[in-house]
């Protein structure tokens, strides 16, 4: 027996744990269901919340995150890729009690923020920043990793052909990077959409206001197992067309590169 069907044999039981409990979910739910969650206006609010808001929460992640990992990929930095990793293995509501504690009316920047007219708790705004906080080290950690296959030397032509650092950076760094950037921004995404504890904590769950997918499973939980079931899907469905989606488009990012 090869090496790979030996390393499959055994990685085999936790695929099946992994892949188990959402087959017993979508096998459990009827297309009837479906149809009544999806014309459930709680839940259709809901999914335009969630959808609006990890988008927004991934673009600016990509957008802060990028030039975090390129610097983090160039030496070692363990402090701060510590602090990167914090929310990883900080339960969530553990993150949305320190958010709270943060950007609440009496938290550490509670008094600027009051006198500047801002008030980020319960509000879409904190929706973001928890989902932001939340999915951070999945796609800093993969785009430094990503990263770190960049030649130097690469860089150092396109520098000797007259390009400034970041024209060298765009040119060579940005396009070898793009397949794992994009999937990092894929996992990100995901993640995003799953959160749950720190926006309960650091933004309610506030119907059309800050209710986004998981906390209208929790929500319906306490109305209809069957409802909850059935958005429970919803969510595993749009996470996967992300996550799918994103990596088709890494993938022909680097067949065509």
């Amino acid at each position: 027996m090869s090496g790979r069907r030996l390393a499959l044999l055994a990685g085999l039981p936790l695929l099946v744990v992994l892949v188990l409990p959402v087959v017993g979910l979508v096998a459990g739910t009827g297309p009837a269901e479906l149809r009544a969650a999806l014309a459930a206006p709680d839940t259709r609010a809901a999914l335009g919340l969630s959808l609006r808001t990890t988008a927004l929460a991934t673009a600016l992640l990509v957008a802060g995150g990028t030039p975090l990992a390129w610097w983090l990929s160039r030496g070692r930095h363990p402090r701060v890729v510590a602090a990167v990793q914090l929310p990883v293995v900080l339960p969530p509501a553990v993150m949305g009690v320190a958010l709270l504690e943060t950007f609440g009316r009496h938290g550490l920047l509670g008094a600027p923020l009051a006198a500047a007219g801002l008030s980020l708790p319960f509000s879409r705004a904190a929706v973001v920043l928890a989902q932001l906080v939340v999915a951070a080290p999945l796609y800093v950690l993969t785009a430094q990793a990503a990263f770190r296959g960049v030649s130097e030397d690469a860089l150092l032509v396109a520098r000797t052909l007259g390009r400034g650092p970041l024209g060298a950076w765009t040119a060579v760094a940005l396009p070898a990077a793009l397949p794992g950037l994009v999937g990092g921004a894929a996992l990100a995404w995901a993640r995003a959409l799953g959160e749950f504890g720190a926006t309960l904590l650091f933004a309610g769950n506030l119907p059309g206001r800050t209710r986004t997918l998981p906390l209208a499973i929790y929500a319906a939980m306490e109305r209809d197992l069957a409802e909850a079931r059935a958005v429970a899907v919803l969510l595993v469905a749009v996470a996967l067309a992300l996550l799918v989606g994103l990596r088709l488009l890494a993938t022909r990012e680097d067949a065509d590169g």
